[in-house]
């Protein structure tokens, strides 16, 4: 499955993996020189911890230098250009329920997925059904609790952060 995310997501991330290579690794290292330092490791347990530390530190990294490496970054801006008023990645979506509720979502990356704030997954249930669609369609998709049905009223591109 490809990996998309907006430019924020990819600034976040890359800031994440800055601060755990030259700030939160280094400073586990000495942690664990001075644990090692302390004597016999069998029942030390700042040298345990410290170790376990760099080890999650490690596995995050790779994940954060692949995740990256791997990525398709998507501006929400530029994807207006080629959208023709139907709904991409990145697009901000104003949609009406049956009820006559209004409610704005964002699709974004799984990376990125905030449903308090309105993000959604492009690979989620609702972001699947509002990909591809126009301003006045109606979607409909599985929810936990049941089918729901709902009505484009809006379909616009602009920053995400």
């Amino acid at each position: 499955m490809p990996i998309y995310m907006t430019p924020a997501c990819a600034q976040r991330l890359r800031a994440e993996l800055k601060d755990l290579l030259y700030t939160l690794r280094p400073e586990m290292v000495k942690t664990a020189a001075w644990a090692a330092s302390n004597g016999d490791r069998s029942e030390n347990a700042d040298y345990h911890y410290a170790k376990r530390k760099l080890r999650q530190y490690d596995g995050r990294i790779r994940f954060l230098t692949k995740r990256l490496e791997e990525a398709t970054v998507i501006d929400p801006v530029a994807q207006e250009s080629v959208a023709r008023g139907r709904v991409l990645f990145g697009a901000t979506v104003t949609v009406e329920n049956e009820e006559g509720e209004e409610k704005t979502y964002a699709i974004v990356g799984v990376d990125e997925l905030d449903p308090a704030r309105g993000h959604v997954s492009w690979v989620s249930p609702i972001g699947r059904a509002l990909l591809g669609k126009s301003e006045g369609d109606v979607v409909s998709f599985d929810t936990p609790g049941g089918r729901a049905e709902l009505e484009i009223v809006e379909v616009a591109y602009k920053a995400l952060e």
